[in-house]
């Protein structure tokens, strides 16, 4: 397939995070965005949003249970 460049402005701190992200994950820039683009128009970010969103409410407990032990931990302050 061909390839077409496309050109955008973004802030610096965006495009400092898009270029490590794409670093990390071994692909180009254009890569990365092109992978972005097609999730997002697939609907498979909104989907695993809202898997997130029903997996973090249905174990919320758990994480509260966690983090309350973690801030009444016996000897956890100095006197």
């Amino acid at each position: 397939m061909a390839k077409t460049q496309l050109g955008a402005r973004v802030d610096q701190d965006v495009a400092d995070l898009a270029k490590k992200r794409a670093a990390d994950l071994g692909l180009s820039i254009g890569d990365y965005l092109a992978r972005l683009v097609q999730d997002d128009a697939s609907g498979l970010r909104s989907r695993a949003v809202e898997a997130a969103t029903r997996f973090l409410s249905e174990h919320q407990d758990v994480f509260d249970e966690a983090e309350d032990a973690r801030r009444t931990r016996p000897g956890s302050r100095a006197a």
